[in-house]
């Protein structure tokens, strides 16, 4: 038995994930009636979100109390970058839902449900998260809040004894430690996870909607394996797809089946440590990733919103639909902050056609129908591009310093 588990140790932690994948499939086909089995999916999403609000705020506030003066981090690159993907996957997916138009046969219900009336409320929202109670923070999740804290007290605390520093540092080793033991789990969890997927949701409820996943999916596909790569090399100058797979496999496979980009961050905490990025930069660009850098949310605010204006046969110019990839892109922002995350972004951007608000609530509907993969794949391409953009600014700031790299895990040349 010891034999066995050493061996199953020596794998690579994604080949023991498609591992728990094949199961989870096997066993949701022979075996749909034991449901115990998703009981591991929810147990470990669970851990990672318990673990993450306490990871960020001790790493974050340990790295800035210990930040040497005279050493540069990347984060006003890394914000570009996440801005320059947003707004270039809300472009796209205009783009695409203009080639490839898409009808709606709109359905009732979601009718208890409050979209914020404008991107004002959205940005109101989100300041107001800034300026939350430390321990709600903590307690709901709020990333934002918990960076505030975090870089203030990690500001106040520079001048600190050497003794308190070490002792935060502790403290951010330990709970780092914990989340190895949770991520050694994800093949069992994410066995839970395939497993429940299928065996509640199914795809016959999708087939009904498969061009529009076919828009939405193939836009996220474009953006996860054409447009960020070409960001990543114009940064770079260099063949970009090693990078961009593997964010994609060790991060974006895991955030697929979570849906979740707060319970990916300690897996994208592991990947940059992996990479052998600066801690100081990825500390802080990973959890503000998880909240800001929403590229698969503009996809999905734009093409759903086109989806809604072209069945309702509305007229729209261009120079209006590149207004609304910039809306998404700001609105994809603030997406966190508001309880349905980008589904409910969606009747503020109707609303920029003259769409009523009952109609738009239908086509949110439709969202929440096809979520099971919208979300996973919307999720996917949010999360591991946070780790992309991370790399990809330490990786520039490099080359014009003059300074060798490698495009591999623990590799930095």
């Amino acid at each position: 038995m010891s034999t066995l588990v050493q061996k199953w140790n020596r794998l690579s932690l994604v080949k023991r994930i498609l591992i728990g994948i094949i199961v989870g499939i096997i066993l949701a086909l022979t075996v749909p009636n034991a449901k115990g089995i998703a009981i591991f999916g929810s147990l470990f999403v669970s851990a990672l979100k318990a673990v993450a609000p306490v990871l960020v705020f001790l790493l974050v506030m340990s790295a800035i109390s210990k930040h040497k003066k005279g050493h540069q981090t990347n984060m006003k690159t890394v914000i570009v970058l996440y801005g320059i993907s947003t707004f270039l996957a809300g472009l796209t997916a205009v783009i695409a839902s203009f080639i490839f138009p898409v009808s709606l046969s709109l359905v009732k219900g979601a009718k208890d449900l409050t979209p914020p009336e404008g991107i004002v409320q959205v940005l109101k929202t989100l300041l107001f998260q800034v300026i939350d109670n430390p321990v709600n923070a903590l307690m709901n999740a709020n990333y934002i809040g918990i960076l505030a804290w975090a870089i203030l007290l990690g500001i106040a605390l520079r001048s600190a004894h050497d003794h308190t520093k070490n002792m935060l540092a502790n403290f951010s080793d330990a709970v780092s430690h914990i989340v190895k033991w949770v991520i050694n789990l994800a093949p069992i969890g994410i066995m839970g996870l395939v497993f429940d997927s299928i065996t509640t949701n199914g795809l016959s409820s999708l087939l009904d909607y498969g061009k529009l996943l076919l828009v939405l999916i193939g836009c996220m596909l474009l953006i996860a394996l054409v447009v960020n790569p070409l960001i990543v090399f114009l940064n770079t100058r260099r063949n970009p797809y090693r990078l961009v797979f593997t964010c994609l496999r060790e991060s974006g496979i895991t955030a697929f089946f979570t849906r979740s980009s707060a319970a990916n961050i300690p897996i994208n905490m592991r990947l940059c440590e992996k990479l052998g990025l600066d801690k100081d930069t990825y500390s802080v660009s990973i959890p503000l990733g998880a909240t800001i850098n929403m590229a698969g949310a503009a996809v999905t605010i734009s093409v759903l919103t086109l989806a809604a204006v072209h069945t309702l046969g509305i007229k729209v110019d261009f120079g209006t639909a590149l207004i609304l990839s910039v809306l998404s892109a700001v609105a994809a922002a603030g997406a966190s902050g508001v309880a349905g995350g980008s589904l409910l972004l969606i009747p503020m951007a109707c609303s920029l056609f003259g769409i009523p608000n009952d109609i738009a609530i239908q086509v949110v509907g439709v969202g929440f129908i096809i979520g099971v993969l919208q979300d996973s794949f919307e999720t996917a391409l949010n999360s591991s591009s946070d780790v992309l953009f991370t790399a990809t600014a330490e990786y520039a700031k490099k080359r014009k310093e003059g300074k060798p790299y490698l495009f591999h895990p623990g590799g930095q040349g």
